[in-house]
């Protein structure tokens, strides 16, 4: 017995199709029918960031950790919390030892009667603006020198790289020593940089941006022969326009990866510096600051050392776990599941 042709038709009988006639096939929202879906590059990075719980959870730390910063005088006021400067006398017991934790001072005070949860929230905006500032200089100044050695190879490429590998030679802490003690009373440069903030950002921009030449450099080499390169100096187009409309937004999430990286590593710096007393100086309130103070009364008033050094490691901990989460984000050959 032969078969009809309704019979081969999948749900012809149920659904009432005819011979000739095309079955109603479900389009994604957003899509027309018969093309398919897509999606932008910060669709399918958001996708990707997204699926890293801990790299979005570390995202919304350093959110709050900028807001915080920002509005640091609003966030103490609203606390009902003194100044960072401010000593209470009453906050220390007959002796002059500080008090701990309480309703009043909720991270306790320090020797001087000072509100730690206060220098706390005043010490973050110290880390931020070294960590992101800083590391913002070295990244624009390393971008360039690796550009324009990974392009230009040859002299050029020659010169650039061994100033990458003297700079690389010098020891960063024995540096910071070194320029915080000479810049501590008229500055350095004609007084253009002063100690403190001004001394940590120069030894950043100084130091630190051999690290991204370097990745800049070796990736250069390789995307000046794709493809796109060779068909944009065909056409004409200048070696300046080459290496800033097509070879560097290549270099875009290399980039952004690492500097997310680094910005933990000039933090750390910072409060090394600070702890050894040619960082930030008083009256600014520094995390490493905090901890060299609370040094020599650890055993009596541990809440003066335990509570910056807890926000100096969840601030560390936070821009790791986010850079890491963008590396995988951002990388092409990244398997997800």
């Amino acid at each position: 017995m032969s078969v009809g042709a309704a019979e081969l038709l999948p749900g012809a009988g149920a659904s009432g199709l005819q011979l000739g006639e095309v079955p109603d096939v479900p389009v994604a929202p957003g899509a027309r029918a018969g093309r398919p879906t897509v999606n932008s590059p910060l669709q399918i990075f958001w996708r990707r960031f997204r699926q890293d719980r801990l790299a979005v959870v570390s995202l919304g730390f350093v959110a709050v950790l900028i807001l915080v910063a920002i509005a640091a005088p609003l966030v103490v006021s609203l606390l009902g919390l003194p100044g960072p400067n401010v000593q209470d006398p009453n906050a220390t017991n007959v002796f002059g030892s500080p008090l701990g934790p309480s309703v009043a001072h909720p991270f306790g005070v320090d020797s001087l009667g000072r509100d730690v949860a206060s220098r706390v929230i005043y010490g973050t905006r110290v880390s931020l603006i070294v960590g992101i500032l800083g590391t913002g200089v070295a990244t624009v100044l390393g971008t360039v020198v690796g550009i324009l050695a990974g392009y230009w190879r040859g002299l050029a490429d020659t010169l650039l790289s061994r100033a990458i590998d003297v700079v690389l030679a010098i020891p960063v802490l024995l540096l910071g020593l070194g320029l915080g003690a000479a810049c501590a009373v008229r500055g350095c440069l004609g007084g253009h940089i002063q100690s403190g903030l001004g001394v940590i950002i120069f030894l950043i921009a100084l130091v630190n941006w051999t690290y991204i030449a370097r990745i800049v450099r070796s990736l250069t080499l390789s995307l000046r022969e794709q493809e796109f390169v060779l068909a944009a100096r065909a056409q004409g187009a200048s070696n300046t326009r080459i290496m800033v409309r097509e070879i560097l937004p290549n270099l875009a999430a290399p980039i952004v990866v690492y500097a997310s990286l680094l910005i933990p590593q000039n933090i750390l710096l910072e409060a090394a510096l600070s702890y050894l007393g040619v960082g930030v100086r008083p009256p600014t309130v520094s995390w490493g600051q905090m901890i060299a103070a609370a040094t020599p009364s650890f055993e009596t008033a541990w809440w003066c050392m335990v509570f910056p050094g807890a926000a100096l490691l969840l601030t560390v901990l936070a821009f790791n776990l986010l850079g890491d989460g963008l590396q995988d984000a951002l990388n092409p050959r990244q398997a997800r599941r």
